[in-house]
């Protein structure tokens, strides 16, 4: 029998206690080593980035009459219903005399002496029509020579935008000073209706209030006969088909937006988005009251729509639509996650991924919108950034990304 010298089962009785401690060792290392946070990270890159105010908004009809009683009287029943197409000069309410109510000599003169104030505001709207038509035809052919300029590559696209905007404001003022005809000479016939009313004997003698313009009725204020006062509303009637939208504001969120920003309207009921255009940022604000009860400055702001009528043509007066007003927007821009930003000190700051560590980095950032922001220094390109770093990362942290099932 082969025997085992002494010196031979000393050294293998060494060999084992070693790699027991070897054993020991490394687990003890691998349990009290620091472990490797799990992270979400994000990848930085170059992206169209939009910045937009969002806001709820509503439409109403642009040109809007109220028909209100040129005289004290007793109104006939209405026999019209909202939605009812009216033409120019229709009869809309008749008003029959509670009493005549005969003038003196000085109401009399007071009375003919607003026929003819009237009758002279009919005449400085229809010269004011003249000219805004006049206005409109030089507009469009100024806006027709600079796009053939354009074409040829004589003048920059900013000079054709400038021609179509002068064209689109002068087409505007024309239709303004076209229902401004047509809103005096109805103040004429209110003023003439009075002289009439008054001087008629006979109490079957009726008044009719008449429609100033071809539109449809959108309320009826007074819809049963009965007495009615000078200046009371009896009807509304507008064209349901010419909207615009109007969007209240903060006023420090209006300050942003000026005349031509572009806006998107988002979850109106109908499929897609529809497209329009800052008409106005009236310069008046108003107070309103929020849910909260916080007292708020809020400005009105006018959008006029610019997608196809055909688009939009099941919108009426009042609908609710989403407005997103783009204050600022570019094709490529470096950005990263608003969530990977934090604030330290005065600076805005972000952990980046470098050779698997936590490494903080100042950023300074410039737009934002609410998911991004634009890089314009400090990041670069395919760098690795940490979204949502909570209080475990810090300096120097090791971090991997963060396993998804």
């Amino acid at each position: 029998m082969k025997t085992v010298s002494k010196n031979t089962v000393l050294w293998r009785r060494r060999i084992v206690l070693g790699s027991i401690a070897l054993l020991v060792g490394w687990s003890l290392y691998l349990g009290f080593r620091q472990q490797a946070i799990e992270v979400d990270i994000a990848t930085i890159g170059r992206a169209p980035l939009r910045v937009t105010i969002n806001q709820e908004g509503r439409t109403r009809v642009i040109d809007r009459y109220v028909i209100t009683a040129p005289v004290n009287g007793y109104a006939r029943r209405i026999n019209l219903d909202i939605g009812t197409a009216v033409e120019r000069d229709a009869t809309l309410v008749e008003l029959e005399p509670v009493r005549p109510d005969e003038l003196d000599a000085r109401r009399r003169a007071e009375a003919e002496a607003r026929i003819a104030a009237a009758a002279a505001s009919v005449d400085t709207a229809q010269q004011q029509f003249i000219a805004a038509t006049s206005n409109t035809k030089l507009a469009q052919i100024e806006l027709q020579r600079t796009r053939v300029l354009r074409a040829a590559g004589h003048v920059s696209a900013a000079a054709e935008d400038l021609a179509a905007s002068n064209a689109d404001r002068s087409a505007a003022e024309l239709r303004a000073k076209q229902f401004a005809v047509a809103t005096a000479r109805h103040e004429l016939e209110a003023a003439r209706a009075v002289l009439q009313y008054a001087a008629s004997g006979s109490s079957a003698k009726t008044v009719a209030v008449r429609s100033p313009t071809a539109g449809q009725v959108l309320k009826i204020l007074h819809k049963s006969e009965g007495t009615v006062t000078t200046g009371q509303p009896l009807v509304e009637i507008g064209n349901p088909r010419a909207l615009e939208v109007e969007i209240d504001l903060l006023s420090a969120d209006a300050v942003r937006v000026h005349p031509g920003s572009r806006v998107i309207f988002e979850r109106w009921g109908g499929e897609g988005i529809l497209e329009g255009e800052v008409r106005i940022v009236e310069p008046a604000g108003f107070t309103k009251v929020s849910a909260l009860g916080v007292e708020e400055q809020r400005v009105w702001v006018i959008v006029s729509f610019t997608s196809p009528a055909t688009l939009w043509q099941r919108l009426g007066d009042g609908y609710r639509l989403e407005a997103n007003i783009i204050v600022w927007e570019a094709n490529d821009v470096l950005q990263i996650p608003v969530s990977a930003l934090f604030r330290d000190g005065d600076s805005w700051t972000a952990f980046v991924v470098e050779q698997g560590k936590a490494v903080k980095r100042r950023v300074q950032i410039g737009q934002r919108s609410g998911l991004s922001g634009q890089v314009i220094s400090g990041i670069n390109v395919n760098e690795h950034v940490i979204v949502h770093p909570d209080d475990r990362v810090q300096e120097g942290s090791s971090v991997v990304r963060h396993k998804t099932l």
